[in-house]
């Protein structure tokens, strides 16, 4: 198994890694709307969706390998109310490549978030 690590992206606020790959196979760890330092994004879900996606796009890029390449994303929305926001923006990144999801609402999210995604990905 391989730890994935890059400074384009927040690093890891507990004992885990960005990411590990293990043979082609690439597993993300949940990504928040964090700057690469470490700062949270203000705005609205739109923004944190949009910081989000780009720390996940990091983080694969970082394995050799990139959003085309995603088989299944898992979003985390503390308000489900947002899902269509979500959905947009979401698009923006996934347009033609659409990768299969799953789309859970929760309680809470570190640091008082609003939307976490992770993904799986293969590596070539």
């Amino acid at each position: 198994m391989e730890k994935i690590q890059t400074d384009k992206a927040p690093q890891a606020i507990g004992p885990y890694s960005q990411a590990v790959r293990q043979g082609s196979i690439l597993f993300t760890s949940g990504q928040i709307p964090l700057s690469p330092e470490g700062e949270r994004v203000e705005g609205g879900i739109e923004e944190e969706t949009r910081q989000v996606l780009n720390n996940v796009r990091a983080v694969l890029e970082a394995a050799g390998s990139s959003l085309d390449q995603v088989i299944k994303t898992t979003i985390f929305l503390t308000d489900m109310g947002d899902f269509q926001k979500v959905n947009e923006v979401y698009a923006e990144f996934f347009s033609q490549h659409q990768p299969a999801r799953s789309c859970v609402g929760v309680a809470q999210l570190p640091k008082g978030v609003r939307v976490e995604i992770e993904a799986m990905a293969i590596v070539e």
